[in-house]
Formats: structure tokens, sequence, C-alpha cells
């Protein structure tokens, strides 16, 4: 019998009491139903709700759930950063807290990842997929950066802003160290990931707008970060990419 890759799922958590149970409850019956040997991740970054002892309610009923929480200081990208350096699967998926993200989608990652490909990257932007509440704004925000984005990276990826994707360990591990320490973390592993020339799987995902509360995301404070990452990668690209090559080779 073969052995199944380990499934890690690292879900960033900022004051998400309302949320992660629903969550974490939706997403294990996929997981086991396809007899998926898995962990979740939950890092609860410096929450000031009763988040945690919502996680720890969870792993009464789900022994598989481990809990990482930070001190400060905060922000989405280090509660990532986080997750990755205290995973231990094959194969990892970043998941949202907020139910936003399709739990069937996980799977199909997992397994789009057993044929062969190093990473999934998700499109919430093309044929196939459902999107149910996206801000209007932050649509058409969305759609400009990625567009730049195709453009600048030359790639048919076209939603390379978005966490929810998923990771061999060995891409993880090739790829660090990461820097951003907040919403450009999203960027910095997908670009990384892409100039590392792996072999990538884009599928069409769903996405549905959070269940409770509001999204930390702050757009006009994000752009000096996003534009930060990405000129990093850029001159990576540009200048190194034979030095990041000759390391891929090294990581298996």
């Amino acid at each position: 019998m073969i052995k199944k890759d380990k499934l890690s799922i690292i879900i960033p958590a900022y004051n998400e009491e309302e949320n992660i149970i629903p969550t974490v409850s939706q997403i294990v019956p996929f997981l086991k139903q396809d007899k998926i040997p898995f962990e979740i991740v939950i890092v609860n970054d410096n929450s000031k709700d009763k988040t945690p002892e919502k996680v720890k309610e969870l792993q009464r009923t789900y022994p598989e759930v481990k809990l990482v929480s930070r001190t400060a200081p905060g922000g989405f990208g280090r509660a990532i950063r986080t997750g990755l350096e205290n995973f231990t699967g094959d194969v990892v998926v970043i998941v949202m807290a907020d139910l936003s993200d399709d739990p069937e989608d996980i799977v199909r990652y997992y397994n789009k990842i057993q044929e062969g490909y190093d990473c999934v990257f998700g499109s919430r932007f093309r044929n196939g997929s459902v999107v149910k509440e996206y801000p209007v704004i932050k649509y058409y925000v969305n759609r400009i950066v990625n567009s730049f984005l195709q453009l600048l990276f030359l790639t048919r990826h076209n939603d390379l802003t978005n966490a929810f994707k998923a990771y061999r360990a060995s891409v993880i591990k090739n790829i660090h160290p990461l820097h951003a320490c907040h919403f450009n973390i999203t960027i910095e592993l997908s670009l990384s990931a892409l100039i590392r020339d792996y072999k990538i799987a884009s599928i069409p995902i769903n996405w549905y707008g959070r269940k409770w509360g509001q999204s930390n995301l702050k757009l006009r404070a994000m752009g000096r970060r996003y534009l930060a990452t990405l000129l990093k990668i850029w001159f990576e690209r540009l200048l190194i990419l034979d030095d990041l090559l000759a390391e891929k080779s090294d990581i298996k």
C-alpha cells in the first residue's frame, strides 16, 4: 500500500472566535472522506477575543488540530511565516479562518499535487470558479494588480495575490527565508515559487464572503509593502535567478 502524503493546513487567526470552529468543522469531513492524513496548524496572531479558547475546544474533538500562539508584533504575514515554521506535512495549504475558502478546493489542491505538481495556484477569476459577495472596489484593485503582475512576470496565473494556494514542503523550504509581515506575504510566496520554475497547476476555485467580522486588509496601507515585495522578487529574477535555481536543485 502506497503511503499518502501528509497534508498540513495552516490557518492564520486574528479575532476569529466566531469563525474558527465552523471553518475547521467544515474542512475536516472532506479530508477524512478522502482518507487524507492531515494536521491543521492554527496560528493565533495576538487575538484579543476568545480565539485560543475556541481552538482548544476544537482540539478536544479533532486531535489533528495544533495551536501555535504568536507574541507581538502581529501581522498576517508574520502569522503565515510562523505556520510555515511549524508544519510537519509533505504538502501545505494556506486557508483563511473566515469560511471564505471552499473545503472541496483543499481536496482538489491535494489531489492535483499528487499528479506530480509542485504547487497549485487556484484562481477565483477564470471559467468554472464561483465568487460571491466580493467587494466591488477590492475586485477592481485585485484585477489591476494581478494583470500588472502577469505582465511583469510573464505568467498565465491571474490570481497571484490570493493566499489560498498549495505547495510541496520542499518548495517552502527552498523559498525560505520569507520576510513579508502583512498581506504582501501572498505575492512573496507565489512569485518566489513562480520564478524558480516549479511545476505549477492552475485550477478554478470558489470564494465566499466572510460570514462574521471584517477583513483586516487595508488596501491603501498595503500598497508600499506589495511594491517592495514585487520589486525584490523581480530583481531576484532579473539578476540572480541562476543562483536561485542552483539552490532549488539541492532541495528535495
